[in-house]
């Protein structure tokens, strides 16, 4: 009896450990949550209104513009960017990037894959450890970018997606990656990076008249590139404000598991206390009826 009373002991030791670990996670995490959650509700207007006004100008253009990067063509070499974390302990959230990854390619991509024409770049270690176990072409090159996230490190990124694209390296550019809602919730999201998705036309609507200043190809060629740039480093921010908030959630979730966890030992250690007491006692009735006796 003493030896399980011991061993109930030694697992609450361990269980409240556990949760002072959990719970300063989730402080941290919370901390920098806050931090990556301003700055990409404040990125996130901008670089939307950005993608916007670029498609509205790719799709009103007359076509005598030289265009690269809207360029549709043959779709023989994909290229995915998937963004996922360094660091686990945030629940589902890499497995679920992997998993829509994984589903894009099957649904879209699976003769180019099966030619071994989808390349993976990845952002955050855990996709890139993930996808390379599971066969994938992956490129390391960006997968450290948030052990120092800057607008350049991820320009890097953009540029070198761009200049393949336009060289044809590949024929399209996907986004894999985690829209931010709020701590408790991510859409996980496929996006089309290249070629420059065009609005759809609606019957009965008037082609836009822009004016240009300076002219069309000169300012598109010089818009494109920042926009995009713009448009990956809006994702690369919500992808870390999602890996925050998922962290938060996950680790909120494993203290309340410990605490449930706490209350049925305490409960099983007093009932093996009891029994104990109650052991001896009668032990200890019993001996004095013997000696009366």
């Amino acid at each position: 009896m003493g030896a399980q009373l011991k061993e109930v002991r030694n697992r609450i030791k361990s269980v409240q450990s556990t949760q002072q670990i959990t719970k300063a996670m989730k402080m941290v995490s919370a901390a920098k949550l806050r931090r990556a959650q301003d700055a990409i509700i404040q990125m996130r207007p901008y670089a939307q209104k950005l993608q916007e006004m670029l498609s509205n100008i790719v799709s009103n253009s007359d076509g005598n513009v030289e265009n690269k990067l809207a360029e549709e063509r043959a779709i023989e070499k994909v290229l995915l960017i998937v963004i996922t974390s360094d660091r686990g302990l945030c629940g589902a959230y890499n497995a679920n990037i992997v998993k829509l990854a994984k589903s894009v390619v099957e649904e879209k991509y699976s003769s180019q894959f099966a030619k071994g024409n989808v390349t993976v770049w990845n952002i955050g270690k855990k996709g890139f450890e993930s996808l390379t176990k599971s066969g994938y072409t992956t490129v390391d090159t960006y997968k450290d970018i948030y052990l120092n996230l800057t607008f350049p490190n991820v320009q890097a990124a953009a540029e070198s997606a761009t200049k393949a694209f336009a060289h044809k390296e590949f024929d399209a550019v996907e986004l894999i990656y985690s829209e931010f809602k709020n701590a408790a919730t991510q859409q996980f999201k496929a996006e089309q990076f290249l070629p420059i998705p065009k609005v759809a036309k609606k019957d009965g609507v008037k082609k836009a008249d822009f004016i240009f200043e300076p002219e069309q190809s000169v300012l598109i060629a010089e818009l494109m590139p920042k926009i995009l740039n713009t448009q990956l480093f809006k994702a690369v921010l919500d992808g870390s404000a999602s890996e925050h908030g998922a962290r938060m959630t996950a680790m909120d979730k494993a203290s309340e598991n410990a605490n449930e966890l706490l209350k049925s030992l305490k409960l099983s250690y007093n009932r093996a206390r009891q029994a104990a007491i109650t052991t001896e006692l009668t032990e200890i009735v019993s001996g004095a009826a013997a000696l009366e006796g």
